[in-house]
Protein backbone atom coordinates (compact mmCIF):
# COMPACT_ATOMS: atom_id res chain seq x y z
CA UNK A 1 0.00 0.00 0.00
CA UNK A 2 0.95 3.64 -0.31
CA UNK A 3 -0.49 6.26 2.01
CA UNK A 4 -0.82 10.00 1.48
CA UNK A 5 -0.46 12.20 4.58
CA UNK A 6 -2.18 15.58 4.37
CA UNK A 7 -0.39 17.66 7.00
CA UNK A 8 -2.05 21.00 7.79
CA UNK A 9 0.47 23.02 9.78
CA UNK A 10 0.31 26.65 10.84
CA UNK A 11 3.34 27.58 8.72
CA UNK A 12 3.20 25.05 5.87
CA UNK A 13 0.82 22.54 4.32
CA UNK A 14 2.28 19.29 3.02
CA UNK A 15 1.25 16.23 1.08
CA UNK A 16 3.61 13.32 1.67
CA UNK A 17 3.33 10.00 -0.15
CA UNK A 18 4.65 7.13 1.95
CA UNK A 19 5.46 3.52 1.13
CA UNK A 20 4.30 0.82 3.52
CA UNK A 21 7.77 0.72 5.10
CA UNK A 22 7.72 4.46 5.81
CA UNK A 23 9.91 5.62 2.93
CA UNK A 24 8.93 8.98 1.45
CA UNK A 25 8.11 8.46 -2.22
CA UNK A 26 7.05 12.03 -3.03
CA UNK A 27 6.13 15.24 -1.26
CA UNK A 28 4.57 18.58 -2.05
CA UNK A 29 4.30 21.68 0.15
CA UNK A 30 3.06 25.26 0.17
CA UNK A 31 3.01 28.05 2.74
CA UNK A 32 -0.14 28.40 4.81
CA UNK A 33 -0.66 32.09 4.08
CA UNK A 34 -3.49 33.71 6.02
CA UNK A 35 -6.01 35.95 4.30
CA UNK A 36 -6.41 39.44 5.83
CA UNK A 37 -10.19 39.52 5.99
CA UNK A 38 -12.92 40.60 6.28
CA UNK A 39 -14.27 39.60 8.73
CA UNK A 40 -10.91 38.72 10.35
CA UNK A 41 -7.60 37.09 9.34
CA UNK A 42 -8.43 33.57 8.26
CA UNK A 43 -7.33 30.37 6.52
CA UNK A 44 -7.44 30.40 2.71
CA UNK A 45 -9.74 27.38 2.43
CA UNK A 46 -10.48 27.68 -1.33
CA UNK A 47 -6.80 28.14 -2.17
CA UNK A 48 -5.71 25.22 -0.02
CA UNK A 49 -8.43 23.01 -1.46
CA UNK A 50 -7.37 23.81 -5.03
CA UNK A 51 -3.76 23.08 -4.11
CA UNK A 52 -4.65 19.75 -2.47
CA UNK A 53 -6.55 18.56 -5.54
CA UNK A 54 -3.81 19.67 -7.94
CA UNK A 55 -1.10 18.10 -5.78
CA UNK A 56 -2.94 14.80 -5.45
CA UNK A 57 -3.29 14.73 -9.24
CA UNK A 58 0.45 15.32 -9.55
CA UNK A 59 1.58 12.51 -7.22
CA UNK A 60 3.29 9.54 -8.89
CA UNK A 61 1.31 6.31 -8.64
CA UNK A 62 -1.72 8.16 -7.29
CA UNK A 63 -4.01 5.38 -8.56
CA UNK A 64 -2.36 2.99 -6.05
CA UNK A 65 -2.89 5.19 -2.97
CA UNK A 66 -4.93 3.19 -0.46
CA UNK A 67 -5.54 5.89 2.16
CA UNK A 68 -5.37 9.63 2.77
CA UNK A 69 -4.68 10.55 6.40
CA UNK A 70 -5.33 14.18 7.44
CA UNK A 71 -3.30 15.49 10.37
CA UNK A 72 -3.45 19.09 11.56
CA UNK A 73 -2.45 21.56 14.25
CA UNK A 74 -4.77 21.76 17.23
CA UNK A 75 -5.85 25.43 17.14
CA UNK A 76 -8.31 25.17 14.29
CA UNK A 77 -11.93 24.13 13.78
CA UNK A 78 -14.49 24.93 11.11
CA UNK A 79 -17.92 26.39 11.82
CA UNK A 80 -20.09 24.81 9.15
CA UNK A 81 -23.63 25.70 8.09
CA UNK A 82 -24.94 22.76 6.06
CA UNK A 83 -22.41 22.26 3.29
CA UNK A 84 -20.63 25.63 3.55
CA UNK A 85 -18.67 27.62 6.10
CA UNK A 86 -20.75 29.79 8.40
CA UNK A 87 -17.63 31.82 9.24
CA UNK A 88 -14.03 31.64 7.96
CA UNK A 89 -11.49 29.52 9.86
CA UNK A 90 -9.90 31.97 12.27
CA UNK A 91 -6.15 32.62 12.25
CA UNK A 92 -5.34 31.67 15.83
CA UNK A 93 -2.70 34.41 16.09
CA UNK A 94 -5.35 37.11 15.63
CA UNK A 95 -6.03 39.17 18.77
CA UNK A 96 -9.80 39.47 18.28
CA UNK A 97 -10.69 36.87 20.94
CA UNK A 98 -8.91 39.04 23.53
CA UNK A 99 -11.97 41.34 23.35
CA UNK A 100 -13.96 38.82 25.40
CA UNK A 101 -11.12 37.32 27.42
CA UNK A 102 -12.36 38.36 30.86
CA UNK A 103 -15.84 37.04 30.15
CA UNK A 104 -14.43 33.81 28.71
CA UNK A 105 -12.08 33.22 31.65
CA UNK A 106 -14.98 33.66 34.08
CA UNK A 107 -17.15 31.17 32.17
CA UNK A 108 -14.51 28.51 31.44
CA UNK A 109 -13.98 25.41 33.54
CA UNK A 110 -11.10 25.57 35.99
CA UNK A 111 -7.68 24.17 35.17
CA UNK A 112 -8.24 21.29 37.59
CA UNK A 113 -11.11 20.17 35.35
CA UNK A 114 -10.12 20.99 31.75
CA UNK A 115 -6.30 21.09 32.17
CA UNK A 116 -6.27 24.01 29.71
CA UNK A 117 -4.27 27.18 30.46
CA UNK A 118 -6.07 30.46 29.80
CA UNK A 119 -3.98 31.60 26.83
CA UNK A 120 -4.46 34.79 24.76
CA UNK A 121 -5.35 35.35 21.10
CA UNK A 122 -7.12 32.36 19.53
CA UNK A 123 -4.81 29.79 21.07
CA UNK A 124 -7.78 27.94 22.60
CA UNK A 125 -10.70 26.75 20.49
CA UNK A 126 -13.07 27.68 23.30
CA UNK A 127 -11.82 31.28 23.19
CA UNK A 128 -12.32 31.34 19.41
CA UNK A 129 -15.92 30.09 19.59
CA UNK A 130 -16.78 32.33 22.56
CA UNK A 131 -15.64 35.45 20.69
CA UNK A 132 -17.14 34.46 17.34
CA UNK A 133 -20.52 33.72 18.94
CA UNK A 134 -20.62 37.20 20.50
CA UNK A 135 -18.99 39.17 17.70
CA UNK A 136 -20.96 37.49 14.87
CA UNK A 137 -24.14 36.15 16.53
CA UNK A 138 -26.13 35.88 13.31
CA UNK A 139 -23.48 33.85 11.51
CA UNK A 140 -22.72 31.72 14.56
CA UNK A 141 -26.43 31.05 14.94
CA UNK A 142 -26.44 29.34 11.54
CA UNK A 143 -23.80 26.79 12.57
CA UNK A 144 -24.99 23.20 12.16
CA UNK A 145 -21.67 21.44 12.74
CA UNK A 146 -18.27 22.16 14.27
CA UNK A 147 -15.49 20.15 12.62
CA UNK A 148 -12.00 19.94 14.16
CA UNK A 149 -9.20 20.89 11.79
CA UNK A 150 -8.20 17.42 10.54
CA UNK A 151 -11.81 16.29 10.25
CA UNK A 152 -12.73 19.43 8.30
CA UNK A 153 -10.28 18.45 5.58
CA UNK A 154 -11.40 14.81 5.81
CA UNK A 155 -14.94 16.09 5.13
CA UNK A 156 -13.82 18.22 2.18
CA UNK A 157 -12.25 15.10 0.66
CA UNK A 158 -14.85 12.46 1.59
CA UNK A 159 -18.11 14.34 2.15
CA UNK A 160 -18.45 12.70 5.60
CA UNK A 161 -18.63 14.87 8.73
CA UNK A 162 -16.89 13.53 11.84
CA UNK A 163 -15.05 14.60 14.97
CA UNK A 164 -12.23 13.04 16.94
CA UNK A 165 -10.97 13.41 20.48
CA UNK A 166 -7.35 14.60 20.06
CA UNK A 167 -8.20 18.11 18.83
CA UNK A 168 -11.21 18.46 21.13
CA UNK A 169 -8.96 17.50 24.05
CA UNK A 170 -6.01 19.62 22.91
CA UNK A 171 -5.68 22.99 24.76
CA UNK A 172 -9.25 23.79 23.75
CA UNK A 173 -11.26 24.24 26.96
CA UNK A 174 -13.85 21.85 25.50
CA UNK A 175 -13.09 18.61 27.37
CA UNK A 176 -12.45 17.27 30.86
CA UNK A 177 -9.66 14.76 30.18
CA UNK A 178 -9.66 12.94 33.52
CA UNK A 179 -13.46 12.57 33.39
CA UNK A 180 -13.60 11.79 29.66
CA UNK A 181 -16.48 14.16 29.01
CA UNK A 182 -17.33 17.57 27.59
CA UNK A 183 -16.44 20.61 29.65
CA UNK A 184 -19.23 22.48 31.41
CA UNK A 185 -18.49 25.45 29.13
CA UNK A 186 -18.92 23.41 25.94
CA UNK A 187 -22.24 22.10 27.20
CA UNK A 188 -23.54 25.43 28.49
CA UNK A 189 -22.70 27.22 25.23
CA UNK A 190 -24.32 24.49 23.14
CA UNK A 191 -21.08 23.69 21.31
CA UNK A 192 -20.88 20.04 22.36
CA UNK A 193 -24.04 19.16 20.46
CA UNK A 194 -22.72 20.80 17.28
CA UNK A 195 -19.80 18.36 16.97
CA UNK A 196 -20.60 15.24 14.92
CA UNK A 197 -20.37 11.95 16.85
CA UNK A 198 -16.83 11.09 17.90
CA UNK A 199 -15.02 8.64 15.64
CA UNK A 200 -11.73 6.84 16.13
CA UNK A 201 -8.75 8.54 14.50
CA UNK A 202 -8.18 5.39 12.44
CA UNK A 203 -11.77 5.05 11.16
CA UNK A 204 -12.17 5.05 7.38
CA UNK A 205 -14.83 7.62 6.46
CA UNK A 206 -15.20 6.40 2.90
CA UNK A 207 -13.72 7.02 -0.55
CA UNK A 208 -12.95 10.48 -1.91
CA UNK A 209 -15.98 12.28 -3.35
CA UNK A 210 -16.71 11.65 -7.04
CA UNK A 211 -15.49 15.12 -8.03
CA UNK A 212 -12.23 14.55 -6.16
CA UNK A 213 -11.77 11.16 -7.84
CA UNK A 214 -12.41 12.69 -11.26
CA UNK A 215 -10.02 15.59 -10.71
CA UNK A 216 -7.15 13.60 -9.20
CA UNK A 217 -7.13 10.13 -10.74
CA UNK A 218 -7.30 8.48 -7.31
CA UNK A 219 -8.73 4.99 -7.14
CA UNK A 220 -12.28 4.48 -5.79
CA UNK A 221 -10.64 1.91 -3.49
CA UNK A 222 -8.79 4.73 -1.69
CA UNK A 223 -10.18 5.60 1.73
CA UNK A 224 -10.12 8.90 3.62
CA UNK A 225 -9.17 8.30 7.25
CA UNK A 226 -10.71 10.36 10.06
CA UNK A 227 -7.30 11.71 11.15
CA UNK A 228 -6.03 13.45 14.28
CA UNK A 229 -4.06 16.28 15.89
CA UNK A 230 -0.53 16.28 14.43
CA UNK A 231 1.50 15.99 17.63
CA UNK A 232 -0.75 13.18 18.80
CA UNK A 233 -0.07 11.33 15.56
CA UNK A 234 3.66 11.63 16.22
CA UNK A 235 3.07 10.41 19.76
CA UNK A 236 0.97 7.46 18.57
CA UNK A 237 3.87 5.84 16.72
CA UNK A 238 5.59 5.43 20.08
CA UNK A 239 2.52 4.89 22.25
CA UNK A 240 1.65 1.90 20.07
CA UNK A 241 5.02 0.20 20.53
CA UNK A 242 6.27 1.36 23.96
CA UNK A 243 5.06 1.09 27.51
CA UNK A 244 5.23 4.25 29.65
CA UNK A 245 7.22 6.00 30.85
CA UNK A 246 8.68 7.72 27.79
CA UNK A 247 8.55 11.20 26.28
CA UNK A 248 7.94 12.39 22.72
CA UNK A 249 9.29 15.81 21.69
CA UNK A 250 7.33 16.78 18.58
CA UNK A 251 8.91 19.73 16.75
CA UNK A 252 7.84 22.15 14.03
CA UNK A 253 6.19 25.55 14.39
CA UNK A 254 5.32 24.26 17.86
CA UNK A 255 7.54 22.17 20.09
CA UNK A 256 5.22 19.84 22.01
CA UNK A 257 6.62 17.70 24.82
CA UNK A 258 4.28 14.79 25.63
CA UNK A 259 5.36 12.85 28.72
CA UNK A 260 3.77 9.42 28.97
CA UNK A 261 3.59 8.34 32.59
CA UNK A 262 4.15 11.83 34.05
CA UNK A 263 1.95 13.07 36.88
CA UNK A 264 -0.83 15.49 35.83
CA UNK A 265 -0.59 17.19 39.21
CA UNK A 266 2.72 18.78 38.11
CA UNK A 267 1.03 20.77 35.36
CA UNK A 268 1.30 24.54 35.79
CA UNK A 269 -1.00 26.61 33.56
CA UNK A 270 1.27 29.63 34.00
CA UNK A 271 4.02 27.69 32.21
CA UNK A 272 1.83 26.71 29.21
CA UNK A 273 1.48 23.17 30.52
CA UNK A 274 -1.65 21.17 29.85
CA UNK A 275 -3.09 17.71 29.36
CA UNK A 276 -3.39 16.49 25.81
CA UNK A 277 -5.69 13.58 25.06
CA UNK A 278 -4.31 10.74 22.93
CA UNK A 279 -6.22 8.78 20.28
CA UNK A 280 -7.39 6.32 22.94
CA UNK A 281 -8.86 9.11 25.09
CA UNK A 282 -6.11 8.99 27.73
CA UNK A 283 -4.72 12.25 29.16
CA UNK A 284 -1.01 12.93 28.63
CA UNK A 285 0.98 15.52 30.58
CA UNK A 286 2.23 18.09 28.06
CA UNK A 287 4.32 21.26 27.87
CA UNK A 288 4.75 23.39 24.77
CA UNK A 289 6.22 26.49 23.21
CA UNK A 290 6.58 27.85 19.70
CA UNK A 291 10.01 26.36 19.20
CA UNK A 292 10.03 26.80 15.43
CA UNK A 293 9.18 30.49 15.74
CA UNK A 294 11.72 30.98 18.52
CA UNK A 295 14.40 29.27 16.42
CA UNK A 296 13.63 31.50 13.43
CA UNK A 297 13.71 34.63 15.61
CA UNK A 298 17.34 33.84 16.44
CA UNK A 299 18.57 32.12 13.27
CA UNK A 300 16.59 33.93 10.60
CA UNK A 301 16.82 31.71 7.53
CA UNK A 302 20.25 30.35 8.47
CA UNK A 303 20.73 26.57 8.53
CA UNK A 304 23.56 24.05 8.42
CA UNK A 305 25.00 24.57 11.89
CA UNK A 306 27.66 22.12 13.08
CA UNK A 307 28.90 21.19 16.53
CA UNK A 308 32.00 23.28 15.79
CA UNK A 309 29.77 26.32 15.24
CA UNK A 310 28.03 25.62 18.54
CA UNK A 311 31.35 25.26 20.35
CA UNK A 312 32.44 28.71 19.12
CA UNK A 313 29.15 30.26 20.25
CA UNK A 314 29.52 28.68 23.69
CA UNK A 315 33.16 29.74 24.01
CA UNK A 316 32.20 33.32 23.11
CA UNK A 317 29.51 33.26 25.81
CA UNK A 318 26.62 34.27 23.58
CA UNK A 319 23.20 33.44 25.10
CA UNK A 320 19.54 33.93 24.22
CA UNK A 321 17.09 35.36 26.74
CA UNK A 322 13.58 33.96 26.35
CA UNK A 323 11.12 34.52 24.84
CA UNK A 324 10.43 35.88 21.37
CA UNK A 325 6.87 34.52 21.31
CA UNK A 326 5.67 35.87 24.63
CA UNK A 327 2.19 34.32 24.42
CA UNK A 328 3.32 30.72 24.87
CA UNK A 329 5.83 28.52 26.60
CA UNK A 330 7.43 28.31 30.06
CA UNK A 331 8.53 31.96 29.96
CA UNK A 332 5.23 33.58 28.98
CA UNK A 333 5.42 37.35 29.13
CA UNK A 334 9.22 37.61 29.01
CA UNK A 335 11.00 39.67 26.33
CA UNK A 336 13.58 37.80 24.29
CA UNK A 337 16.98 39.01 23.18
CA UNK A 338 20.62 38.05 22.65
CA UNK A 339 23.14 38.54 25.45
CA UNK A 340 26.83 38.69 24.68
CA UNK A 341 28.77 39.01 21.42
CA UNK A 342 26.59 38.41 18.36
CA UNK A 343 27.18 35.31 16.23
CA UNK A 344 29.87 35.85 13.62
CA UNK A 345 28.31 33.81 10.79
CA UNK A 346 24.87 32.59 9.68
CA UNK A 347 25.84 29.07 10.73
CA UNK A 348 26.65 30.36 14.22
CA UNK A 349 23.21 32.02 14.37
CA UNK A 350 21.65 28.65 13.59
CA UNK A 351 23.85 27.00 16.22
CA UNK A 352 22.84 29.59 18.83
CA UNK A 353 19.18 28.94 18.00
CA UNK A 354 19.65 25.19 18.36
CA UNK A 355 21.34 25.60 21.72
CA UNK A 356 18.60 27.93 22.94
CA UNK A 357 15.71 25.67 21.92
CA UNK A 358 17.41 22.69 23.58
CA UNK A 359 17.81 24.68 26.81
CA UNK A 360 14.10 25.56 26.83
CA UNK A 361 13.12 21.95 26.14
CA UNK A 362 15.35 20.85 29.03
CA UNK A 363 13.41 23.20 31.33
CA UNK A 364 10.11 21.80 30.03
CA UNK A 365 11.25 18.23 30.71
CA UNK A 366 12.15 19.20 34.27
CA UNK A 367 8.83 20.95 34.87
CA UNK A 368 6.93 17.90 33.65
CA UNK A 369 9.01 15.40 35.57
CA UNK A 370 9.35 13.68 32.20
CA UNK A 371 10.98 10.28 31.93
CA UNK A 372 13.38 8.97 29.27
CA UNK A 373 13.74 7.83 26.62
CA UNK A 374 13.27 11.25 25.03
CA UNK A 375 12.29 10.76 21.38
CA UNK A 376 12.71 13.79 19.11
CA UNK A 377 10.34 13.97 16.13
CA UNK A 378 10.15 16.44 13.24
CA UNK A 379 12.70 19.02 12.01
CA UNK A 380 14.76 19.12 15.22
CA UNK A 381 15.50 15.40 14.81
CA UNK A 382 17.81 16.45 11.95
CA UNK A 383 19.50 19.32 13.82
CA UNK A 384 22.85 18.06 15.17
CA UNK A 385 23.26 21.02 17.55
CA UNK A 386 19.83 20.67 19.14
CA UNK A 387 20.28 16.91 19.54
CA UNK A 388 23.79 17.11 21.00
CA UNK A 389 22.76 19.89 23.37
CA UNK A 390 19.67 18.06 24.62
CA UNK A 391 21.63 14.83 25.12
CA UNK A 392 24.39 16.74 26.92
CA UNK A 393 21.85 18.39 29.20
CA UNK A 394 20.43 14.96 30.05
CA UNK A 395 23.52 12.78 30.73
CA UNK A 396 22.68 9.18 31.49
CA UNK A 397 19.22 9.53 29.94
CA UNK A 398 18.51 8.24 26.44
CA UNK A 399 17.87 10.83 23.74
CA UNK A 400 16.70 9.28 20.47
CA UNK A 401 16.33 10.98 17.08
CA UNK A 402 13.43 9.68 15.03
CA UNK A 403 14.34 8.74 11.48
CA UNK A 404 10.80 9.49 10.31
CA UNK A 405 11.44 12.45 8.04
CA UNK A 406 7.86 13.73 8.24
CA UNK A 407 7.43 13.65 12.02
CA UNK A 408 3.90 12.29 11.63
CA UNK A 409 4.53 9.62 9.00
CA UNK A 410 4.88 6.56 11.22
CA UNK A 411 1.74 7.42 13.16
CA UNK A 412 -0.21 8.17 9.98
CA UNK A 413 0.78 4.78 8.53
CA UNK A 414 -0.45 3.18 11.72
CA UNK A 415 -3.83 4.92 11.42
CA UNK A 416 -4.11 3.90 7.77
CA UNK A 417 -3.44 0.24 8.56
CA UNK A 418 -5.08 -0.05 11.97
CA UNK A 419 -6.35 -3.59 11.31
CA UNK A 420 -2.68 -4.62 10.86
CA UNK A 421 -1.37 -2.83 13.94
CA UNK A 422 -0.22 -6.11 15.49
CA UNK A 423 2.51 -6.16 12.84
CA UNK A 424 3.71 -2.69 13.79
CA UNK A 425 7.46 -2.43 14.28
CA UNK A 426 9.05 0.27 16.45
CA UNK A 427 9.84 3.47 14.56
CA UNK A 428 13.40 3.82 13.28
CA UNK A 429 15.50 5.84 15.73
CA UNK A 430 19.13 6.54 16.49
CA UNK A 431 20.73 7.20 19.85
CA UNK A 432 22.38 10.62 20.34
CA UNK A 433 25.74 10.82 22.11
CA UNK A 434 25.79 13.00 25.22
CA UNK A 435 29.43 14.14 24.91
CA UNK A 436 29.27 16.14 21.70
CA UNK A 437 29.43 19.59 23.33
CA UNK A 438 31.95 19.80 26.20
CA UNK A 439 31.33 22.65 28.63
CA UNK A 440 27.56 22.52 28.21
CA UNK A 441 26.82 22.41 31.96
CA UNK A 442 28.53 25.75 32.54
CA UNK A 443 26.78 27.27 29.52
CA UNK A 444 23.43 26.09 30.91
CA UNK A 445 24.18 27.62 34.32
CA UNK A 446 25.02 31.00 32.76
CA UNK A 447 21.83 30.82 30.70
CA UNK A 448 19.68 30.01 33.70
CA UNK A 449 21.08 33.04 35.50
CA UNK A 450 19.41 35.16 32.78
CA UNK A 451 15.97 33.66 33.33
CA UNK A 452 13.11 35.60 34.92
CA UNK A 453 12.77 35.16 38.67
CA UNK A 454 10.79 32.01 39.57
Amino acid sequence: MTVCVLDIGKTNIKLVLLAADGRTLASRSRPNVMQPGPPYPHVDVPGIERWIVASLADLPGRETITAIVPVAHGCGAALVAGEALALPLLDYEYAGPDETSAEYDAAADGFAQDFTPKLPLGLLLGRQFFWQARRFPGDFGRVTHILPNAQFWAWRLSGVKSSEITTIGCHAGLWRPAERRWSALAQAEGWAELFPPLRNAWDALGPPKPDILAATGLSPACRVICGAHDSNVSYLAHRATRQPPFTVISTGTWTIVMAAGADLSRLDPGRDMLANVDVFGDPVATARFMGGREFAAVAGDATGATLADAARVMARGTLVRPAFVAESGPFTGSAGGIAGPPPATPAERAALAGLYVALVVDVMLGLLGAHPPFVVEGPSAADPVFLAALAGLRPGQAVLASQDGTGTGAGALLLAGWDRRGDRRPAAERAVASDGLPGLAGYRDRWRALLPAG
